[in-house]
Protein backbone atom coordinates (compact mmCIF):
# COMPACT_ATOMS: atom_id res chain seq x y z
CA UNK A 1 0.00 0.00 0.00
CA UNK A 2 2.69 2.67 1.02
CA UNK A 3 4.04 1.76 -2.61
CA UNK A 4 1.02 2.03 -4.70
CA UNK A 5 0.29 5.68 -2.18
CA UNK A 6 4.35 7.20 -3.06
CA UNK A 7 4.16 9.85 -6.15
CA UNK A 8 6.28 12.19 -7.44
CA UNK A 9 5.38 15.82 -8.84
CA UNK A 10 6.57 15.96 -12.33
CA UNK A 11 4.47 16.50 -15.17
CA UNK A 12 3.82 14.29 -18.15
CA UNK A 13 6.12 16.30 -20.07
CA UNK A 14 9.00 15.30 -17.82
CA UNK A 15 8.15 11.71 -17.96
CA UNK A 16 5.81 10.63 -20.83
CA UNK A 17 6.32 12.88 -23.88
CA UNK A 18 10.12 14.11 -23.70
CA UNK A 19 10.71 15.03 -27.11
CA UNK A 20 7.61 17.66 -27.28
CA UNK A 21 6.04 19.93 -24.22
CA UNK A 22 2.78 20.23 -25.90
CA UNK A 23 0.48 17.33 -25.09
CA UNK A 24 -1.77 18.05 -28.21
CA UNK A 25 1.21 18.01 -30.83
CA UNK A 26 2.99 14.83 -28.87
CA UNK A 27 -0.56 13.11 -29.50
CA UNK A 28 -1.02 14.35 -32.92
CA UNK A 29 2.58 12.73 -33.72
CA UNK A 30 2.06 9.63 -31.84
CA UNK A 31 -1.25 9.47 -33.95
CA UNK A 32 0.17 9.46 -37.12
CA UNK A 33 3.26 7.33 -36.69
CA UNK A 34 0.84 4.71 -35.05
CA UNK A 35 -1.76 5.33 -37.89
CA UNK A 36 1.04 4.38 -40.71
CA UNK A 37 2.79 1.55 -38.72
CA UNK A 38 -1.24 0.03 -38.37
CA UNK A 39 -1.57 -0.15 -41.90
CA UNK A 40 1.34 -1.54 -42.79
CA UNK A 41 0.27 -4.35 -40.47
CA UNK A 42 -3.44 -4.62 -42.07
CA UNK A 43 -3.33 -3.94 -45.50
CA UNK A 44 -1.16 -7.08 -45.98
CA UNK A 45 -2.90 -8.95 -43.65
CA UNK A 46 -6.32 -8.74 -44.95
CA UNK A 47 -5.37 -9.07 -48.54
CA UNK A 48 -3.85 -12.71 -47.61
CA UNK A 49 -6.99 -13.39 -45.31
CA UNK A 50 -9.64 -12.52 -48.62
CA UNK A 51 -7.31 -14.35 -51.17
CA UNK A 52 -7.52 -17.50 -48.40
CA UNK A 53 -11.21 -16.92 -48.15
CA UNK A 54 -11.36 -16.83 -51.92
CA UNK A 55 -14.10 -13.36 -51.28
CA UNK A 56 -15.57 -11.90 -54.83
CA UNK A 57 -14.51 -8.67 -56.34
CA UNK A 58 -17.74 -7.35 -54.44
CA UNK A 59 -15.76 -7.83 -51.41
CA UNK A 60 -12.38 -6.00 -52.77
CA UNK A 61 -14.80 -3.06 -54.14
CA UNK A 62 -16.75 -2.07 -51.19
CA UNK A 63 -15.63 -3.73 -47.68
CA UNK A 64 -12.11 -4.43 -47.70
CA UNK A 65 -10.81 -0.82 -47.46
CA UNK A 66 -13.59 -0.37 -44.67
CA UNK A 67 -12.48 -3.22 -42.52
CA UNK A 68 -8.68 -2.45 -43.16
CA UNK A 69 -9.60 1.00 -41.03
CA UNK A 70 -11.65 -0.03 -39.08
CA UNK A 71 -8.90 -2.34 -37.69
CA UNK A 72 -5.88 0.01 -38.47
CA UNK A 73 -8.14 2.80 -36.32
CA UNK A 74 -8.21 -0.03 -33.26
CA UNK A 75 -4.25 -0.09 -33.54
CA UNK A 76 -3.83 3.27 -33.42
CA UNK A 77 -6.10 4.16 -31.10
CA UNK A 78 -4.39 1.76 -28.85
CA UNK A 79 -1.00 4.25 -28.90
CA UNK A 80 -2.63 7.74 -29.27
CA UNK A 81 -5.45 6.97 -26.49
CA UNK A 82 -2.67 6.19 -23.93
CA UNK A 83 -0.71 9.04 -24.49
CA UNK A 84 -3.94 10.89 -24.15
CA UNK A 85 -5.08 9.18 -21.09
CA UNK A 86 -1.08 9.34 -19.82
CA UNK A 87 -1.61 13.20 -20.17
CA UNK A 88 -5.00 13.72 -18.69
CA UNK A 89 -4.56 11.52 -15.83
CA UNK A 90 -1.68 13.63 -14.46
CA UNK A 91 -4.00 16.59 -14.87
CA UNK A 92 -7.07 14.84 -12.65
CA UNK A 93 -4.71 13.51 -10.53
CA UNK A 94 -1.88 16.72 -10.10
CA UNK A 95 1.33 13.94 -9.99
CA UNK A 96 2.06 10.73 -10.48
CA UNK A 97 1.39 7.53 -8.34
CA UNK A 98 2.90 4.08 -9.52
CA UNK A 99 -0.08 2.38 -11.27
CA UNK A 100 -0.68 5.83 -13.48
CA UNK A 101 2.51 5.76 -16.14
CA UNK A 102 1.63 2.60 -17.17
CA UNK A 103 -1.85 0.11 -15.90
CA UNK A 104 -3.87 3.21 -15.03
CA UNK A 105 -3.14 5.09 -18.73
CA UNK A 106 -3.58 1.92 -20.77
CA UNK A 107 -6.90 0.47 -19.25
CA UNK A 108 -9.05 2.94 -20.18
CA UNK A 109 -7.09 3.37 -23.55
CA UNK A 110 -7.15 -0.31 -24.60
CA UNK A 111 -11.26 -0.52 -23.60
CA UNK A 112 -11.96 2.25 -26.04
CA UNK A 113 -9.67 0.94 -28.36
CA UNK A 114 -11.25 -2.65 -28.52
CA UNK A 115 -14.83 -0.89 -29.02
CA UNK A 116 -13.78 0.27 -32.59
CA UNK A 117 -12.48 -3.29 -34.09
CA UNK A 118 -14.96 -5.47 -35.38
CA UNK A 119 -16.66 -7.39 -32.83
CA UNK A 120 -15.28 -10.85 -34.70
CA UNK A 121 -12.08 -9.97 -34.31
CA UNK A 122 -11.91 -9.46 -30.31
CA UNK A 123 -10.14 -12.66 -29.41
CA UNK A 124 -9.57 -13.41 -25.59
CA UNK A 125 -5.83 -13.25 -24.94
CA UNK A 126 -3.82 -15.66 -22.56
CA UNK A 127 -0.93 -15.45 -20.44
CA UNK A 128 2.62 -15.75 -22.17
CA UNK A 129 4.59 -18.00 -20.02
CA UNK A 130 3.73 -20.93 -22.07
CA UNK A 131 6.54 -22.76 -23.84
CA UNK A 132 6.25 -22.33 -27.21
CA UNK A 133 5.93 -25.89 -29.75
CA UNK A 134 4.11 -27.53 -26.65
CA UNK A 135 1.42 -24.87 -26.94
CA UNK A 136 1.01 -25.07 -30.68
CA UNK A 137 1.19 -28.63 -30.45
CA UNK A 138 -1.51 -29.07 -28.20
CA UNK A 139 -3.48 -25.96 -30.19
CA UNK A 140 -2.72 -27.71 -33.56
CA UNK A 141 -4.02 -31.85 -32.11
CA UNK A 142 -7.33 -29.33 -30.82
CA UNK A 143 -8.16 -27.28 -34.17
CA UNK A 144 -7.37 -30.26 -36.43
CA UNK A 145 -9.64 -32.57 -33.95
CA UNK A 146 -12.38 -29.73 -34.20
CA UNK A 147 -11.53 -29.82 -37.89
CA UNK A 148 -12.84 -33.58 -38.09
CA UNK A 149 -15.49 -33.64 -35.99
CA UNK A 150 -18.86 -32.79 -37.89
CA UNK A 151 -20.11 -29.01 -37.40
CA UNK A 152 -16.27 -28.61 -35.36
CA UNK A 153 -15.44 -25.26 -37.00
CA UNK A 154 -16.84 -22.73 -39.26
CA UNK A 155 -16.09 -19.77 -41.05
CA UNK A 156 -12.52 -18.39 -41.46
CA UNK A 157 -10.87 -21.27 -39.41
CA UNK A 158 -12.30 -23.91 -41.41
CA UNK A 159 -11.63 -22.60 -44.40
CA UNK A 160 -7.92 -21.57 -43.74
CA UNK A 161 -7.72 -25.57 -42.27
CA UNK A 162 -9.10 -27.12 -45.69
CA UNK A 163 -6.65 -24.07 -47.58
CA UNK A 164 -3.71 -25.97 -45.82
CA UNK A 165 -4.74 -29.15 -45.58
CA UNK A 166 -6.93 -30.20 -48.13
CA UNK A 167 -10.58 -31.23 -48.27
CA UNK A 168 -9.68 -34.75 -48.41
CA UNK A 169 -9.30 -34.52 -44.68
CA UNK A 170 -12.51 -33.92 -44.38
CA UNK A 171 -14.76 -36.67 -43.28
CA UNK A 172 -17.80 -35.38 -45.36
CA UNK A 173 -16.02 -35.24 -48.39
CA UNK A 174 -18.86 -34.62 -51.28
CA UNK A 175 -17.65 -37.37 -52.96
CA UNK A 176 -18.01 -41.56 -52.80
CA UNK A 177 -15.07 -42.92 -53.38
CA UNK A 178 -16.81 -44.99 -56.48
CA UNK A 179 -17.63 -41.44 -57.65
CA UNK A 180 -14.32 -39.44 -57.11
CA UNK A 181 -12.34 -42.59 -58.35
CA UNK A 182 -14.51 -42.49 -61.87
CA UNK A 183 -14.28 -38.47 -62.02
CA UNK A 184 -10.98 -38.72 -61.49
CA UNK A 185 -10.16 -42.10 -64.24
CA UNK A 186 -12.31 -39.81 -67.22
CA UNK A 187 -10.75 -36.56 -66.00
CA UNK A 188 -7.05 -38.55 -66.70
CA UNK A 189 -8.29 -40.14 -70.51
CA UNK A 190 -9.19 -36.35 -71.13
CA UNK A 191 -6.17 -35.55 -70.57
CA UNK A 192 -4.18 -38.07 -72.02
CA UNK A 193 -5.70 -37.37 -75.39
CA UNK A 194 -4.95 -33.35 -75.43
CA UNK A 195 -1.49 -34.34 -74.18
CA UNK A 196 -0.69 -37.06 -77.25
CA UNK A 197 0.85 -34.08 -79.67
CA UNK A 198 2.21 -32.23 -76.93
CA UNK A 199 6.08 -32.21 -76.25
CA UNK A 200 8.46 -33.72 -73.35
CA UNK A 201 6.17 -31.76 -70.64
CA UNK A 202 2.97 -33.53 -71.29
CA UNK A 203 5.16 -37.15 -70.83
CA UNK A 204 6.53 -36.16 -67.57
CA UNK A 205 3.18 -35.24 -66.25
CA UNK A 206 2.13 -38.29 -67.73
CA UNK A 207 4.94 -40.37 -65.52
CA UNK A 208 4.46 -38.32 -62.54
CA UNK A 209 0.68 -39.03 -62.44
CA UNK A 210 1.31 -42.45 -62.94
CA UNK A 211 3.65 -42.55 -60.12
CA UNK A 212 1.41 -41.36 -58.02
CA UNK A 213 -1.62 -43.13 -58.47
CA UNK A 214 0.25 -46.70 -58.34
CA UNK A 215 0.91 -46.53 -55.04
CA UNK A 216 0.16 -47.79 -51.27
CA UNK A 217 -3.05 -45.92 -50.78
CA UNK A 218 -5.48 -47.40 -47.76
CA UNK A 219 -9.25 -47.45 -48.65
CA UNK A 220 -10.14 -44.93 -46.20
CA UNK A 221 -8.12 -42.64 -47.59
CA UNK A 222 -9.78 -39.70 -49.49
CA UNK A 223 -6.61 -38.83 -51.58
CA UNK A 224 -8.03 -41.13 -54.98
CA UNK A 225 -5.15 -39.06 -57.24
CA UNK A 226 -2.44 -39.89 -55.61
CA UNK A 227 -0.83 -42.90 -53.09
CA UNK A 228 0.42 -42.18 -49.60
CA UNK A 229 3.83 -40.70 -49.94
CA UNK A 230 3.02 -38.73 -53.14
CA UNK A 231 -0.11 -37.40 -51.26
CA UNK A 232 2.56 -36.09 -48.31
CA UNK A 233 5.29 -34.93 -50.61
CA UNK A 234 2.89 -32.63 -52.36
CA UNK A 235 1.31 -31.43 -49.41
CA UNK A 236 4.81 -30.16 -48.42
CA UNK A 237 5.54 -28.72 -51.50
CA UNK A 238 2.48 -26.96 -52.09
CA UNK A 239 2.81 -25.08 -48.30
CA UNK A 240 6.54 -24.60 -48.44
CA UNK A 241 5.64 -22.69 -51.77
CA UNK A 242 2.81 -20.70 -49.95
CA UNK A 243 4.91 -20.02 -46.88
CA UNK A 244 7.82 -18.98 -49.41
CA UNK A 245 6.02 -16.21 -51.00
CA UNK A 246 4.02 -15.09 -48.51
CA UNK A 247 7.08 -14.26 -46.55
CA UNK A 248 8.34 -12.69 -49.81
CA UNK A 249 5.36 -10.30 -50.02
CA UNK A 250 5.75 -9.15 -46.89
CA UNK A 251 9.19 -8.42 -47.55
CA UNK A 252 8.54 -6.31 -50.98
CA UNK A 253 7.84 -2.80 -48.89
CA UNK A 254 10.91 -2.90 -46.83
CA UNK A 255 12.91 -4.04 -49.74
CA UNK A 256 11.68 -1.16 -52.21
CA UNK A 257 12.16 1.63 -49.72
CA UNK A 258 16.31 0.44 -50.87
CA UNK A 259 15.45 -0.20 -54.57
CA UNK A 260 18.13 3.09 -55.58
CA UNK A 261 19.97 3.22 -52.37
CA UNK A 262 21.29 -0.48 -51.55
CA UNK A 263 20.08 -2.27 -55.01
CA UNK A 264 21.85 -5.22 -53.52
CA UNK A 265 19.31 -5.64 -50.75
CA UNK A 266 16.59 -7.21 -53.23
CA UNK A 267 18.92 -10.14 -53.32
CA UNK A 268 17.61 -10.41 -49.83
CA UNK A 269 14.02 -10.68 -50.71
CA UNK A 270 14.38 -14.09 -51.79
CA UNK A 271 17.35 -15.68 -50.32
CA UNK A 272 16.42 -14.47 -46.84
CA UNK A 273 16.30 -17.16 -44.19
CA UNK A 274 12.67 -16.49 -42.81
CA UNK A 275 11.23 -16.76 -45.89
CA UNK A 276 12.63 -21.17 -45.79
CA UNK A 277 11.85 -20.72 -42.30
CA UNK A 278 7.93 -20.04 -42.94
CA UNK A 279 8.04 -22.83 -45.96
CA UNK A 280 9.13 -24.80 -44.04
CA UNK A 281 6.79 -24.60 -41.04
CA UNK A 282 3.90 -25.08 -43.52
CA UNK A 283 5.28 -27.39 -45.45
CA UNK A 284 6.21 -29.76 -42.71
CA UNK A 285 3.12 -29.25 -40.95
CA UNK A 286 0.93 -30.15 -43.58
CA UNK A 287 3.11 -33.29 -44.40
CA UNK A 288 3.58 -34.69 -41.18
CA UNK A 289 -0.02 -33.87 -40.81
CA UNK A 290 -1.24 -35.68 -43.56
CA UNK A 291 1.82 -38.61 -43.13
CA UNK A 292 0.41 -39.24 -39.49
CA UNK A 293 -3.36 -39.47 -40.62
CA UNK A 294 -2.35 -42.24 -43.53
CA UNK A 295 -0.84 -44.06 -41.09
CA UNK A 296 -3.29 -44.42 -38.31
CA UNK A 297 -5.53 -45.41 -41.33
CA UNK A 298 -3.12 -48.42 -42.17
CA UNK A 299 -2.66 -49.51 -38.58
CA UNK A 300 -6.03 -49.08 -37.27
CA UNK A 301 -7.77 -49.81 -40.64
CA UNK A 302 -10.36 -47.01 -39.90
CA UNK A 303 -10.57 -43.47 -40.54
CA UNK A 304 -11.74 -41.69 -36.44
CA UNK A 305 -11.43 -38.12 -36.02
CA UNK A 306 -9.32 -39.09 -32.80
CA UNK A 307 -6.95 -39.42 -35.47
CA UNK A 308 -6.49 -35.63 -36.06
CA UNK A 309 -5.16 -35.22 -31.90
CA UNK A 310 -2.40 -37.06 -32.76
CA UNK A 311 -1.16 -36.07 -36.18
CA UNK A 312 -2.27 -32.64 -35.03
CA UNK A 313 -0.02 -32.95 -32.04
CA UNK A 314 2.86 -34.22 -33.85
CA UNK A 315 2.42 -31.55 -36.84
CA UNK A 316 2.48 -28.92 -33.83
CA UNK A 317 6.24 -30.01 -33.82
CA UNK A 318 7.07 -27.86 -37.16
CA UNK A 319 7.14 -24.72 -34.93
CA UNK A 320 10.73 -25.56 -34.24
CA UNK A 321 11.34 -24.37 -37.85
CA UNK A 322 9.37 -21.07 -37.08
CA UNK A 323 9.11 -20.17 -33.44
CA UNK A 324 6.65 -17.57 -33.68
CA UNK A 325 5.04 -16.38 -30.35
CA UNK A 326 1.79 -14.33 -32.81
CA UNK A 327 1.12 -17.18 -34.17
CA UNK A 328 1.36 -19.33 -31.18
CA UNK A 329 0.02 -16.86 -28.38
CA UNK A 330 -3.48 -15.98 -31.39
CA UNK A 331 -4.10 -19.53 -32.17
CA UNK A 332 -4.20 -20.46 -29.05
CA UNK A 333 -6.20 -17.37 -27.96
CA UNK A 334 -9.03 -18.39 -30.42
CA UNK A 335 -8.63 -22.04 -29.74
CA UNK A 336 -9.79 -20.78 -26.15
CA UNK A 337 -12.49 -18.72 -27.51
CA UNK A 338 -13.88 -21.64 -29.75
CA UNK A 339 -14.30 -23.86 -26.32
CA UNK A 340 -15.86 -20.98 -24.71
CA UNK A 341 -18.57 -20.22 -27.38
CA UNK A 342 -19.16 -24.00 -27.82
CA UNK A 343 -19.82 -24.63 -23.66
CA UNK A 344 -22.39 -21.70 -24.07
CA UNK A 345 -23.81 -23.36 -27.26
CA UNK A 346 -23.87 -26.93 -24.85
CA UNK A 347 -25.07 -24.69 -21.58
CA UNK A 348 -21.98 -26.03 -19.94
CA UNK A 349 -20.63 -22.58 -19.83
CA UNK A 350 -22.28 -19.32 -18.43
CA UNK A 351 -22.17 -16.31 -20.61
CA UNK A 352 -20.69 -13.36 -19.78
CA UNK A 353 -21.07 -10.07 -21.45
CA UNK A 354 -18.80 -8.19 -22.85
CA UNK A 355 -15.96 -10.58 -21.48
CA UNK A 356 -13.22 -10.52 -24.74
CA UNK A 357 -13.48 -6.68 -24.27
CA UNK A 358 -12.59 -6.82 -20.44
CA UNK A 359 -10.09 -9.41 -20.75
CA UNK A 360 -8.23 -7.85 -23.73
CA UNK A 361 -8.27 -4.28 -21.85
CA UNK A 362 -6.54 -5.79 -18.49
CA UNK A 363 -4.05 -8.03 -20.76
CA UNK A 364 -3.08 -4.57 -22.85
CA UNK A 365 -3.33 -2.53 -19.49
CA UNK A 366 -0.52 -5.13 -17.67
CA UNK A 367 2.08 -5.46 -21.11
CA UNK A 368 1.71 -1.57 -21.11
CA UNK A 369 2.53 -0.87 -17.28
CA UNK A 370 5.59 -3.66 -18.06
CA UNK A 371 6.63 -1.62 -20.54
CA UNK A 372 6.83 1.31 -18.64
CA UNK A 373 8.06 -0.01 -15.18
CA UNK A 374 9.71 -2.87 -16.12
CA UNK A 375 10.86 -3.23 -19.51
CA UNK A 376 13.13 -6.30 -18.64
CA UNK A 377 10.27 -8.25 -17.91
CA UNK A 378 8.29 -8.04 -20.95
CA UNK A 379 8.74 -9.92 -24.45
CA UNK A 380 11.40 -8.41 -26.70
CA UNK A 381 8.91 -8.72 -29.29
CA UNK A 382 6.15 -7.15 -27.86
CA UNK A 383 8.76 -4.63 -26.54
CA UNK A 384 9.94 -4.08 -30.37
CA UNK A 385 6.05 -3.58 -31.49
CA UNK A 386 5.82 -0.61 -29.45
CA UNK A 387 8.33 0.48 -30.69
CA UNK A 388 7.84 0.52 -34.06
CA UNK A 389 4.01 1.72 -33.25
CA UNK A 390 5.41 4.90 -31.77
CA UNK A 391 8.59 4.88 -34.06
CA UNK A 392 10.56 4.59 -31.16
CA UNK A 393 9.33 6.79 -28.71
CA UNK A 394 8.22 4.22 -26.54
CA UNK A 395 12.23 4.29 -25.40
CA UNK A 396 12.20 8.05 -24.69
CA UNK A 397 10.47 8.22 -21.70
CA UNK A 398 12.25 9.46 -18.31
CA UNK A 399 12.38 6.02 -16.79
CA UNK A 400 15.05 7.71 -14.31
CA UNK A 401 12.21 9.47 -13.02
CA UNK A 402 10.26 6.12 -12.04
CA UNK A 403 12.87 4.24 -10.17
CA UNK A 404 11.45 5.85 -7.09
CA UNK A 405 8.67 2.88 -7.24
CA UNK A 406 11.39 0.43 -6.90
CA UNK A 407 10.69 -1.14 -10.02
CA UNK A 408 14.15 -1.09 -11.49
CA UNK A 409 12.22 0.93 -14.48
CA UNK A 410 15.34 2.59 -16.04
CA UNK A 411 17.52 -0.77 -15.66
CA UNK A 412 17.91 -0.98 -19.50
CA UNK A 413 17.82 2.98 -20.05
CA UNK A 414 20.68 3.80 -17.74
CA UNK A 415 22.58 6.02 -20.24
CA UNK A 416 19.67 7.95 -21.31
CA UNK A 417 18.51 11.15 -20.39
CA UNK A 418 15.67 13.49 -21.63
CA UNK A 419 17.14 17.36 -22.79
CA UNK A 420 14.20 18.92 -21.46
CA UNK A 421 13.11 22.82 -21.87
CA UNK A 422 13.03 24.14 -17.92
CA UNK A 423 10.53 26.49 -18.87
CA UNK A 424 8.06 23.19 -19.01
CA UNK A 425 9.16 21.49 -16.12
CA UNK A 426 8.36 21.20 -12.30
CA UNK A 427 11.13 19.53 -11.40
CA UNK A 428 14.51 21.06 -12.56
CA UNK A 429 15.62 18.87 -15.06
CA UNK A 430 19.30 16.81 -15.33
CA UNK A 431 20.00 17.88 -18.67
CA UNK A 432 17.88 20.82 -19.32
CA UNK A 433 18.18 22.83 -23.22
CA UNK A 434 20.21 25.44 -23.52
CA UNK A 435 18.89 29.13 -24.99
CA UNK A 436 21.65 31.24 -26.70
Amino acid sequence: MAALSKSIPHSCYEIGHTWQPSCGISFLQITGGALEESLKIYIPLYLIAAILRKRKLDYYLHRLLPEILQSASFLTANGALYMASFCILRRILGKFYSWTPGFGAALPASYVAILIERKSRRGLLTIYMVNLVLLFCITAAMYMFFFRCKDGLKGFTFSALRFIVGKEEIPTHSYSPETAYAKVEQKTEEQGEKARGRNIIALVRKLVDSICKHGPRHRCCKHYEDNCISYCIKGFIRMFSVGYLIQCCLRIPSAFRHLFTQPSRLLSLFYNKENFQLGAFLGSFVSIYKGTSCFLRWVRNLDDELHAIIAGFLAGLSMMFYKSTTISMYLASKLVETLYFKGIEAGKVPYFPHADTVIYSISTAICFHAAVMEVQNLRPSYWKFLLRLTKGRFAVMNRKVLDVFGTGASKHFQDFIPRLDPRYTIVAPELPIEFS
